[in-house]
């Protein structure tokens, strides 16, 4: 689930004020070091609609109200994986930053824990033409710059982090103009306008690789037990991978982006091409940030055949396909 809260201003700091210039359009990079849409994923983009609706840049639903930022994603966050670095968007001066807040989801009934500090670990940097960046829920104890540093694109601020508000594991990245927040994929917009042919604040590359996907999907694999969110979070379930000795086999898949009336289907295949479980196609009720997906089948008595198991994921809309992914795991 995404947060529901907008991220403010990081510190009560005065702003440091330089000579103003004309914003400089496309020259912000990638604010952190991952593979989109392999390792990360955009969740949530500017929420561009004043009512109490939301829509994105493109009019869809990878936003919610009053959502000031980027939501990067990352697909996972545990102890066995690397930090993913958060890097400068454009040359700057380092504003204000703030450390040493914990890493720690937070979740619905604990959302007053964070209030004050919702931007967790962050730095906001000064950019020219009267521009900032900021960079929300970054890693405790990673961040290795300070006020009055002058960074360069690419430099590296710290790491992706779950301090502040937040309940997974992503960079927020907001952009503001003269203090307002704008939406680096549409600058040029007019008011309740959408579309992707428009002024952006990102480099061509940058744009490019950051293309707009309605639906992705974020995890996949084979388990040996029911799988929940906070597993898929913290990479549990990789660590236990399924042999043909274990007591279930289960397979999942997590999604974001569902809209309401997708259908989605998952089907489990042994190495003979038979059926051994399935599930849908399920209708989805209403629009869905995050959607996890699950089905298995007990163990007999005896082992399982060895062997590639496959499983077919589909998520289709009036008929049509919108997601169709197929993956494998070898059973031994």
């Amino acid at each position: 689930m995404a947060h529901r809260q907008q991220i403010g201003i990081l510190l009560a700091l005065p702003l440091v004020i330089g000579i103003s210039h004309a914003a400089t359009a496309g020259d912000l990079i990638i604010p952190l070091s991952c593979d989109i849409g392999r390792t990360c994923f955009i969740q949530n983009y500017v929420d561009i609609d004043d009512s109490p609706s939301a829509k994105d840049y493109m009019c869809g639903t990878l936003t919610y109200d009053g959502h000031n930022g980027v939501d990067f994603r990352l697909t996972l966050h545990g102890r066995q994986q690397k930090p993913v670095h958060v890097v400068v968007a454009a040359e700057g001066t380092v504003l204000r930053t703030r450390d040493g807040l914990a890493d720690s989801p937070v979740k619905g009934d604990r959302r007053n824990a964070a209030k004050g500090n919702e931007c967790g670990n962050g730095v906001v940097v000064r950019h020219s033409g009267d521009r900032e960046t900021q960079y929300c829920h970054m890693a405790k104890d990673s961040i290795l710059v300070r006020a009055g540093d002058t960074v360069r694109a690419g430099q590296v601020l710290g790491a992706v982090g779950m301090s502040g508000l937040t309940e997974y594991p992503h960079l927020h990245f907001i952009v503001r103009r003269e203090g307002k927040v704008i939406d680096p994929f549409g600058t040029g917009l007019m008011p309740g306008a959408c579309g992707s042919h428009t002024e952006s604040e990102w480099t061509d590359d940058a744009r490019v690789r950051l293309a707009y996907s309605p639906r992705a999907v974020l995890n996949f694999g084979f388990a040996t037990e029911a799988v929940t969110n906070d597993m898929i979070e913290v990479d549990a379930v990789s660590q236990r991978k399924p042999t043909t000795k274990s007591e279930a086999l289960v397979v999942y898949v997590r999604t974001i982006g569902l809209k309401t009336g997708d259908e989605q289907s998952l089907t489990l295949r042994d190495p003979d091409g038979r059926i051994i479980a399935e599930k849908g196609p399920v209708a989805v009720a209403q629009n869905q940030a995050q959607t996890l997906l699950f089905i298995g089948k007990k163990r007999s008595t005896e082992p399982w055949p060895g062997g590639v198991y496959s499983a077919t994921y589909i998520v289709g809309r009036n008929g049509a396909p919108m997601l169709n992914q197929v993956f494998r795991h070898d059973l031994r």
